[in-house]
């Protein structure tokens, strides 16, 4: 019991220094003259490409499994 209190005790300590880590403050604002000639701003990245492309690779892999689980019970009977 007292491993257990000592183990949430920690975790919760973790969690508090943890939080911080999450958010980002933003950019600063851009100079003047700024995306003329010279710098130019990152802007966002985007992510709908990625996104399907990823979603694609899932349910293909997902239907893999799906079709291996399938064929294997049918060998099994």
């Amino acid at each position: 019991m007292k491993k257990q209190i000592i183990t949430f005790l920690f975790t919760l300590t973790l969690s508090f220094f943890v939080v911080n880590g999450f958010s980002q403050g933003p950019p600063p604002p851009p100079g003047t003259g700024h995306g003329q000639n010279g710098n130019q701003a990152a802007g966002n990245a985007p992510i709908g490409s990625g996104l399907i492309i990823l979603l694609g690779l899932g349910a293909i892999y997902g239907g893999k499994k799906t079709y291996s689980m399938i064929s294997s019970d049918k060998n099994n009977q």
